[in-house]
């Protein structure tokens, strides 16, 4: 039987997710040689060649492909052991380490992490503000235990890495100058703003979402002005300078601002949680991921916007 080693299988891994030795090297605070000699003795003791020269690059042969596949299951299987005997030694108590999005944070994460207070006050939740590609280098690195994002920035299910968990469809509502002549009209849909100037970010998911929301009802939007933060898009907003499609969570009532609910035609951006897989049944993740959902499902039952607020 071949003289499989987890530590080296982690080499492998993580350098068919750097691209190079040296990213290889970076990311596991090795030296490049390192992680050269952790390799070839890897595929000494698997007695197949793992790597291949291509220029001065290298790259994973079809044996390495196959190595990596059956070490998946055994790298899922220890994330389930150790969730396990957190468990086990831990019961309720124990320390999630939670990296999210900007709005996650007041909206989901403050919320849950109020409610463990009460429920799980073993439970000790640190909470680390970072983007999409962050949030799942940090996952992936062991740095947090859970991270949350936009859907559409997550990866994909099929990654064998992570598991990923359905949070929220938070919907979409428009932002209009409290003097809008469309700030108090009854159902509002977003085709009713396709000849007003709008506001949002130059580029990202934000963009995206807005273009796609729009397309989707008949038009393409004028990007009048670029602003990523929503206290810039509100600001703008307020001093009448156009229109802009806000997340329900990133809401903060403002002055001059008139929020408003679209009723036929309502956008949505969907937001999730992921772990790594087979670390979700660890007591103290799956009671932060339940309280995320309760969160989640108290959002949506707020008020929705109406043509008064």
């Amino acid at each position: 039987m071949a003289d499989w080693e987890i530590r080296k299988l982690r080499v492998l891994r993580t350098l068919r997710e750097r691209g190079t030795v040296t990213a290889a090297a970076e990311a596991l605070n090795m030296t490049p040689s390192a992680v050269s000699q952790q390799l070839t003795n890897l595929s000494r003791q698997l007695g197949v060649e793992l790597l291949r020269a291509r220029g001065r690059r290298v790259e994973l042969t079809d044996a390495a492909r196959l190595v990596l596949r059956h070490a998946e299951a055994v790298f899922e299987q220890l994330e389930r052991a150790d969730a396990e005997l957190a468990a086990y030694v831990h019961g309720e108590a124990g320390e999630v380490r939670v990296g999210a999005f900007s709005t996650a944070v007041p909206a989901l994460v403050v919320p849950a992490v109020t409610a463990l207070r009460a429920t799980h006050p073993g439970v000790a939740v640190r909470v680390r503000e970072a983007e999409a590609q962050e949030a799942y280098e940090l996952l992936a690195a062991g740095d947090v235990d859970l991270a949350l994002s936009l859907a559409a920035q997550a990866p994909t299910a099929a990654d064998p890495r992570f598991t990923r968990v359905p949070l929220l469809a938070d919907p979409l509502d428009v932002a209009l100058p409290a003097g809008h002549p469309l700030a108090r009209a009854d159902g509002l849909r977003l085709a009713d703003l396709a000849a007003e100037p709008w506001i949002f970010g130059g580029s990202g998911p934000w963009s995206d979402i807005t273009h796609a929301a729009c397309e989707t009802a008949g038009f393409r939007p004028y990007q009048a002005h670029t602003a990523a933060g929503w206290t810039a898009i509100l600001a703008m907003v307020g001093a009448g300078m156009g229109v802009a499609l806000v997340p329900r969570m990133a809401v903060v009532p403002r002055e001059g601002v008139a929020m408003r609910e679209l009723r036929a035609d309502r956008p949505v951006r969907h937001v999730v949680a992921a772990v790594r897989r087979g670390a979700g049944e660890g007591a103290a993740v799956g009671t932060v991921l339940t309280a995320l959902r309760t969160a989640a499902r108290a959002r949506l039952a707020e008020s929705p916007h109406r043509p008064d607020h």
